[in-house]
């Protein structure tokens, strides 16, 4: 079963922000960890509900960036910055890297201001400090790094592919998994496959998440997982991604082009999915990006 209705989930683990962009709060006896961004936008949204939810806000302590694409970490400054000035931010070495980049972070800006004007939300960041800057600063964690929060843990996975900075959470007391984007994203009825910058990166990384036993998979996009959709989700998620690199390898192999496979496989996207949030633009580039490593492998070239 999939949900996307903010609130509690269980006894430690919220959910928050809408169904296009949300973010989890997760609950130990000694502080709160957000877990994932979202997108900037969400700011005031997720104000109001962490105030109508009842939770202690004093209790924030720290914060876990699951890959440094905009819409992952743009409330990153909202909880850093204006609210909680003891939060301890955690992410790949490669993410802070990239946030690291001044024409990164323009990057960033942009594509989280076109996306609130896309959604007709553009006022909720008026007045608001949400831009990423230079002044965010936090710790590096990688594979095997265990978050301990007192009763519960949350141990890191690297899993690149869908980026470069890519990285899981996962829950073992709850069998809860935080794949964020690296391990395909529910829509309706379907799973999008989302291998970005390395799609067979993407699929390695997918067969290793699917050795961890999963009762709910709490995804960034479009909400949560349980039960036995949960349990069978990233064997689902390996399927569509098998089935997506089929397509767009049939599309290049037939063109030889770059561009015309990348055309394509975003007409495919936006006739399957018209309300997808991203708009075309961003999402053209990003499938360039998949095209260019296929056809790499293809040619021969790595």
């Amino acid at each position: 079963m999939r949900c996307c209705v903010p609130g509690r989930i269980d006894d430690r683990l919220w959910y928050l922000g809408r169904e296009e962009s949300g973010i989890y709060l997760l609950e130990g006896d000694e502080g709160l960890l957000v877990i994932s961004g979202g997108m900037s936008y969400l700011a005031p949204l997720v104000s109001d509900q962490l105030k109508a939810f009842g939770i202690n806000e004093e209790r924030i302590n720290k914060l876990l960036m699951l890959h440094a694409h905009f819409d992952h970490i743009g409330l990153v400054p909202f909880f850093y910055r204006r609210r909680y000035p003891n939060l301890e931010v955690y992410g790949s070495d490669r993410a802070w890297k990239i946030l690291g980049m001044p024409k990164g972070l323009e990057t960033i800006n942009a594509a989280s201001r076109f996306v609130a004007q896309k959604m007709g939300v553009a006022q909720w960041l008026e007045g608001q400090d949400l831009d990423w800057r230079d002044d965010i600063a936090g710790s590096v964690v990688t594979e095997g790094t265990v978050l301990d929060l007192g009763g519960v843990t949350v141990r890191i996975i690297e899993t690149p592919g869908h980026s470069s900075c890519s990285i899981s959470a996962y829950c073992p007391e709850t069998k809860t998994l935080f794949p964020s984007d690296g391990g395909g994203i529910p829509y309706k009825e379907s799973i999008l496959a989302a291998g970005n910058s390395n799609f067979t990166k993407y699929q390695e990384s997918l067969m290793k998440l699917g050795t961890l036993p999963v009762q709910r998979l709490c995804s960034d996009h479009n909400g949560y997982v349980t039960g036995s959709d949960a349990e069978s989700f990233i064997a689902r998620s390996s399927e569509a991604a098998r089935h997506y690199r089929a397509m767009a390898e049939a599309i290049y192999r037939r063109t030889r082009s770059i561009d015309a496979t990348t055309e394509e496989l975003v007409a495919e996207r936006f006739a399957a999915c018209p309300d997808f949030f991203i708009g075309r633009e961003i999402f053209a580039g990003v499938c360039r990006q998949t095209v260019r490593h296929l056809a790499s492998v293809i040619e021969g070239r790595s």
